[in-house]
């Protein structure tokens, strides 16, 4: 499968109920967390996905230290309750992979985790990140996403393989 072949059902995912963005750190610890952005595409010759995290996330000091990520969305009506949770929980506070009773399958590099089931998995090799300039955002976009000042950072990770998993 092509990174672009099903972007459409990413959107909807981002656009709906979010997918989930998994991390692991040098001592092999996992960290999940619900996003809702994402943008796929062509980026230095290369396949790249950008998520966006900001720094007041656990999921932010994991990826500031990792090689690799992945980003699972779900198949459409899937997972509701653990997005949730991801979404409102922190990894600070929670094993998340325990509560929420996730089996990681491994991914093509030894550091790559994703939670298992059908939906899409786009695993990533981490290129950087740089921290969003909310000071050059329109005065509207500032005002309902970073009124506190919490901009994002976004992370490039290099697609190296992108799956649609039935089961």
């Amino acid at each position: 499968m092509k990174y672009c072949d099903h972007f459409g059902e990413l959107c909807g995912a981002l656009e709906g109920p979010g997918a989930f963005l998994t991390v692991m750190d040098k001592r092999g610890r996992v960290n999940i967390m619900t996003i809702g952005w994402a943008q796929a595409g062509v980026i230095w010759g290369l396949p790249v996905l950008t998520v966006l995290v900001r720094p007041s996330r656990h999921t932010h000091l994991f990826l500031s230290r990792a090689s690799h990520f992945s980003v699972y969305a779900p198949a459409t009506g899937m997972r509701a309750k653990e997005l949730a949770f991801c979404g409102s929980r922190s990894g600070r506070d929670y094993d998340k992979v325990r509560v929420c009773a996730f089996t990681l399958k491994e991914g093509v590099k030894k550091d790559i985790r994703y939670p298992e089931g059908p939906g899409l998995v786009y695993q990533c090799g981490l290129l950087g990140g740089t921290k969003l300039s909310a000071g050059n955002l329109p005065a509207a976009l500032r005002a309902k996403y970073y009124p506190s000042g919490d901009a994002h950072t976004m992370y490039f990770g290099k697609i190296l393989k992108a799956d649609k998993h039935l089961k």
